[in-house]
């Protein structure tokens, strides 16, 4: 905390008022060591306390007020005797005074807690605004995912799990015009570390011939597991297998995890 925003927090005030605990006057005594204008502020603070306090004592001494009377009793004459103002009324004056600067202590302690509290209260907000930027994130998402999976030109294509996973399961949604092809991978389970999903376009006859369209990359961070892939020109089957990271050049047909025809 830079010097300015110390002394505007209202600390140096509890500190010379007394009302900080052990720990804390130890930390007001060292950034007061280290730093001449703490230091200062503090020694301002004490000087105007002090100018206070003496506000409430008598202004003359005794002396005082006895050559002040002779000289009324030359001029004048007798005077009636009066006596100076007592320790009493030095007390009141004295408690009157501590009674203030407890009352501005207690009110610098509130405003260093309402402060506290406004801070606090924006920390709070910032939370929140951070909170519904990533909901109404998560909501364009869900969207986008179900306007593919209501879109009634996708042909939709189930995958079933293969021996290497027979609970797996995943789904294409394949618009035949405009090709562009969609995968629903929520039934494929986490793919270990340094490997990646591929999927393929698979032409059954006469021979089988595989074409890759893509990888399932960030399958993690994608909450909705819906991705996009390449377009797919012509496709009699869809399988996903698993592959080393970055993908391969030919399905790894023993990690083959679902198929299914279109």
């Amino acid at each position: 905390m830079e010097a300015k925003e110390y002394i505007e927090s209202g600390i140096l005030e509890l500190y010379v008022y007394g009302l900080l605990t052990e720990s804390e006057n130890l930390e007001v005594a060292e950034m007061a060591k280290n730093n001449p204008k703490i230091e200062q502020e503090i020694l301002s603070i004490e000087k105007a306390i002090l100018a206070l306090s003496s506000s409430f004592s008598p202004f003359h001494s005794v002396a005082n007020f006895e050559n002040i009377k002779a000289r009324l009793e030359l001029k004048h004459g007798k005077i009636v005797d009066f006596k100076p103002a007592s320790k009493r009324t030095q007390y009141i004056g004295w408690a009157a005074a501590v009674l203030l600067l407890l009352g501005l202590g207690y009110q610098t302690l509130e405003l260093t807690k309402t402060k506290g509290a406004i801070t606090t209260i924006g920390n709070e907000k910032n939370k929140i605004e951070r909170e519904f930027a990533y909901l109404d994130q998560e909501n364009k998402k869900t969207e986008k995912s179900l306007t593919i999976v209501r879109d009634i030109k996708n042909t939709s294509v189930t995958l079933g799990g293969q021996a290497v996973s027979p609970t797996a399961f995943a789904k294409v949604y394949w618009n035949k015009e405009t090709k562009i092809t969609y995968i629903d991978a929520a039934g494929l389970p986490k793919p270990p570390k340094g490997k990646v999903y591929q999927v393929w376009a698979l032409k059954l006859s006469p021979t089988l011939t595989p074409t890759s369209i893509g990888l399932l990359s960030d399958f993690e961070s994608n909450s909705q597991k819906i991705f996009a892939v390449n377009q797919t020109v012509y496709a009699e089957a869809f399988g996903i297998t698993l592959e080393p990271e970055g993908g391969s050049l030919s399905p790894t047909m023993e990690q083959l995890y679902t198929l299914g025809k279109v």
